[in-house]
């Protein structure tokens, strides 16, 4: 694989790292939730589902599937169980070791 050169991005991240060790660690975990809620968002399409009909199995309105959607959020553990549920999804959750840094 050819390596790239750094970009704003890796810049931005070395020097959070300086500062802060565990930061690259946050950026792993922000990572996972986004793509995790890609995958969520997909099974919602794939199934033609509206954020609506969604919201509604959820107890919940439309606009709140929206925001959990654009991720840009924190959202609540229970409120994603709920969401994968209406989409006939389980989030299997596991606990690890951290690394030590």
């Amino acid at each position: 694989m050819a390596s790239r050169s750094k970009d704003e991005l890796d810049e931005l991240i070395a020097d959070r790292t300086k500062r802060n060790p565990a930061f690259p660690t946050m950026v792993d975990e922000a990572l996972a939730s986004r793509e995790l809620l890609r995958e969520l968002t997909q099974a919602r399409i794939a199934q033609g589902l509206s954020q609506t009909v969604v919201a509604a199995r959820m107890g919940s309105s439309q606009s709140v599937v929206a925001r959990i959607e654009q991720g840009d959020r924190d959202v609540r553990v229970s409120t994603l169980a709920r969401y994968a549920a209406a989409v006939g999804r389980r989030i299997s959750w596991s606990v690890k070791q951290a690394e030590a840094g």
